[in-house]
C-alpha cells in the first residue's frame, strides 16, 4: 500500500531541503527561525512525547494551541500517529464552541494551559476526554507541559494511512446554521496540496505568510517557507497592518493567503505609507471580494502580481478561482449592476453543475434537473477535494450530499450560474434566499445595487416575515460613516431600487452602524442576526 499519509509531505521537504528556513514565528516575544531540519525533528519529537502519552491511531485528539511552529509540528505529528486531528475556531463563541466539543466527542485534549482550565470549567462536553496534555507552563497548573522527545529516543510509530482514512475534523464558521464538524481524509489534503501547487504555482522557494493559520501548514508540506504573522487569527478585521506589512518586507514574502477583511486593512495603510510590497500572489477568500479592493490591492503590488480570490467552502475547497485582471477588466462592471460575483472557472479535476433548488434532501442524482448557462440554481460540486460527510451527523450528511453511482455530489449551499465562457457567478447563499409575490431575490446581486451609493459601505438583504414562501424584503446599510440626513439617504437608496429591475420591489431601508460578521473570515455578513434585528424596527402589515 502507498503510504498517503499527509505527514510525510513534512518528512519529504526535509529530506530534500533540510537546511532552508521553514518556518518564522513568534516565541516569548521573540522571531525564531526553524530549518525544515529542525521542524521535521521536532514533530518526530512530539510524535514520540504523545505516543509515550497514550495517543492512538484513531484517537479523536481536541488540539487547541495558537499559531506557533508547536501547532504546526503537533498538528503533523498527530497525523504520523494516525490520531484525528479536531480543530475549531475559538473565536465562535462559547456556546458554539461548547456545542462543537460535545458533538464530536474528544478522546484527547492537546491544548494551552487556558484550554485545560476550559475544559475543566465546563466539564459536559468535555466528558469522553480521557487524557489532557498541556503544551506550554504556568504556575497555576500542575504537571509538566509536553515537550518533543529528544531524536532517536525509542522507535518511533508511523502510520502508513490510505486516501480514504480519517485525518481531521474541521469545523465550518456556522454562518448559516450551527458549525458542522467536517471529515477530512489524508486524500483530500493530498488533493488540495496538489490544486494549490499545480495551479497557483506554490513550492519551494516561495515564502508565504498566512492569514489564516491553516494554511501554514499547506507552506510546510510544499516546501515553503511560512511566516506566521504577529495577529489574532480569530481578528482578521483588527489586524494591525504596519506589523502585518513589516514582516511582509522583512522576509520578502512571495504569496499570501487571507480574508478581504485584512486586505482591506493593509492596502489602506500601504496606499497611505506609499508602500510596494514584494509579494507576487494574493489569495483572498472567505466571502465575495469587491472588484474595488482587488483594484487597490493590485496598486500597493508589483505590476507582475498575481491576485486570486478562489471559491470553496470547508466542505470542498477550492472548487474555482478567477485572477485580479479578469475580475477588474470584465466581471466587476457586471458584478455592480446586479449580476452576482464572479468567482471564475472550476479547477482542474472539479466538476460544477448548477441544478434546480430542491428543499431538503436529494435521494441521488436521478432526481435531480440541471439548468442551463445563465440561470440561477443551486451549485454543486464533486471532485478529489471534496469531502464526503459530516463527523457523527447523518442527517446533515443527507441533506449536502448527492448519490451519483459509487460517487457523489456536494451542495455547497450556495446559488449561482455559469455563464457561455464557463465562468461561475455567485450569487448568494441558498439560505438568505428572499420571495416575494413579484420574484426570488438573491443578496449578492441586490446588494451591490445600493452598494453603488457613496455612503454606503456595503448593503444586506434579509426578508422579514412569518410565512417561508412569501416575504418583506428590507435592505439594511452599513455607512461609511456618519449620516447627515437619514430620510434623504433613504429616498436616494429607493430610487436605486427603482431603477433596476432586479431591486424594484424593495420598499424598506434601515441603517446599521456595524454589521455581525463570521468568526473566520470577518467578512460574511451574518443575515440571520441582521434580520432578528430588522424585524424589531419595521412595522408589517397584518394578514
Amino acid at each position: 500500500m502507498t503510504d498517503c499519509n499527509i505527514a510525510a509531505a513534512l518528512q519529504d521537504t526535509a529530506a530534500a531541503q533540510p537546511d532552508r528556513i521553514g518556518l518564522v514565528a513568534l516565541e516569548d516575544g521573540q522571531w525564531r527561525e526553524w530549518t525544515f531540519a529542525q521542524l521535521r525533528d521536532n514533530c518526530d519529537g512530539f510524535a514520540a512525547a504523545l505516543h509515550a502519552e497514550g495517543v492512538r491511531r484513531g484517537d479523536r485528539v481536541m488540539l487547541m494551541v495558537r499559531p506557533s511552529m508547536a501547532f504546526v509540528c503537533l498538528t503533523f505529528a498527530l497525523f504520523q500517529l494516525g490520531a484525528v486531528i479536531i480543530l475549531i475556531d475559538p473565536g465562535m463563541g462559547y456556546k458554539n464552541l461548547l456545542r462543537c466539543i460535545g458533538s464530536v466527542r474528544p478522546d484527547i485534549l492537546v491544548g494551552i494551559p487556558q484550554a485545560i482550565a476550559f475544559s475543566r470549567l465546563f466539564r459536559r462536553p468535555f466528558a469522553t476526554v480521557r487524557r489532557r496534555i498541556a503544551v506550554g507552563r504556568v504556575w497555576w497548573l500542575p504537571g509538566k507541559a509536553l515537550e518533543p522527545q529528544p531524536a532517536g529516543t525509542g522507535d518511533l510509530p508511523r502510520f502508513q494511512a490510505a486516501a480514504a482514512d480519517p485525518a481531521a475534523i474541521i469545523f465550518t464558521t456556522g454562518s448559516t446554521g450551527p458549525p458542522k464538524g467536517v471529515a477530512y481524509t489524508h486524500g483530500i489534503f493530498h488533493a488540495q496540496l496538489r490544486l494549490i501547487r499545480d495551479y497557483y504555482g506554490i513550492g519551494p522557494g516561495d515564502v508565504d505568510q498566512p492569514g489564516f493559520p491553516l494554511f501554514g501548514l499547506f507552506a510546510a508540506a510544499l516546501g515553503a517557507k511560512a511566516v506566521i504573522p504577529d495577529m489574532d487569527p480569530t481578528r482578521p478585521a483588527r489586524v494591525d497592518p504596519e506589523k502585518f506589512v513589516r514582516t511582509l518586507l522583512a522576509h520578502r514574502v512571495t504569496y499570501s493567503f487571507g480574508s478581504p477583511a485584512i486586505w482591506n486593512v493593509v492596502s489602506r495603510y500601504c496606499l497611505e505609507k506609499k508602500i510596494v510590497l514584494p509579494v507576487q500572489k494574493v489569495l483572498m477568500a472567505g466571502a465575495p471580494v469587491s472588484g474595488e479592493l482587488v483594484a487597490r490591492v493590485q496598486r500597493i503590488l508589483p505590476e507582475t502580481a498575481l491576485i486570486f480570490t478562489p471559491y470553496g467552502a470547508t466542505e470542498s475547497l477550492p472548487v474555482a478561482s478567477i485572477e485580479g485582471r479578469e475580475i477588474v477588466g470584465e466581471t466587476w462592471p457586471l458584478t455592480r449592476t446586479g449580476h452576482g460575483a464572479c468567482v471564475g472557472r472550476a479547477l482542474p479535476g472539479i466538476d460544477v453543475r448548477i441544478i434546480e433548488p430542491v428543499e431538503g434532501a436529494i435521494g441521488s442524482w436521478q432526481e435531480v434537473r440541471e439548468v442551463g448557462p445563465g440561470v440561477i440554481g443551486e451549485i454543486v460540486v464533486r471532485g478529489p477535494v471534496v469531502t464526503r460527510l459530516y463527523a457523527d451527523n447523518g442527517a446533515e450528511t443527507r441533506l449536502a450530499k448527492i448519490v451519483d453511482g459509487e460517487g457523489f455530489w456536494h451542495r455547497m449551499g450556495d446559488m449561482g450560474s455559469v455563464d457561455d465562457q464557463g465562468r461561475l457567478w455567485f450569487c448568494g447563499r441558498k439560505a438568505h434566499r428572499v420571495p416575494t409575490a413579484g420574484a426570488m431575490l438573491y443578496t449578492i446581486q441586490c446588494e451591490a445595487i445600493f452598494n453603488e451609493h457613496p455612503l454606503v459601505r456595503r448593503a444586506a438583504l434579509v426578508g422579514l416575515g412569518a410565512c417561508p414562501e412569501r416575504k418583506t424584503p428590507v435592505i439594511v446599510v452599513e455607512p461609511e460613516g456618519p449620516v447627515g440626513d437619514q430620510e434623504r439617504l433613504f429616498a436616494e437608496l429607493r430610487e436605486l431600487a427603482q431603477a433596476n429591475p432586479l431591486t424594484a420591489q424593495i420598499e424598506h431601508f434601515l441603517i446599521h452602524r456595524s454589521f455581525p460578521v463570521d468568526i473566520r473570515h470577518n467578512a460574511k455578513i451574518f443575515r440571520e442576526q441582521l434580520a432578528a434585528w430588522a424585524a424589531k424596527r419595521v412595522q408589517l402589515p397584518c394578514g
